[in-house]
């Protein structure tokens, strides 16, 4: 399971974060409302893509353990 899709999907996960961060720093300084919904556009298409790889992760894994039994 220490394969680069795994590394992958905690990259994917840092990187929606970081832009929850953003978007919540946004927020607290009562920054621009266009930034704000483009950073929660953002942050709902990478949490869709870090789903995408932690199932493609389990299911991987759980084909490569199903040889072995």
């Amino acid at each position: 399971m220490s394969g680069p899709l795994f590394y992958l999907a905690i990259l994917a996960m840092l990187a929606v974060f970081a832009v929850l961060l953003a978007g919540l720093r946004n927020m607290m300084k009562q920054g621009d409302a266009n930034v704000s919904n483009k950073l929660m556009q953002l942050r709902v298409f990478l949490q869709f893509v870090a789903v995408v790889i932690i199932v493609l992760v389990v299911y991987l894994a759980r084909q490569g353990s199903s040889g072995a039994g």
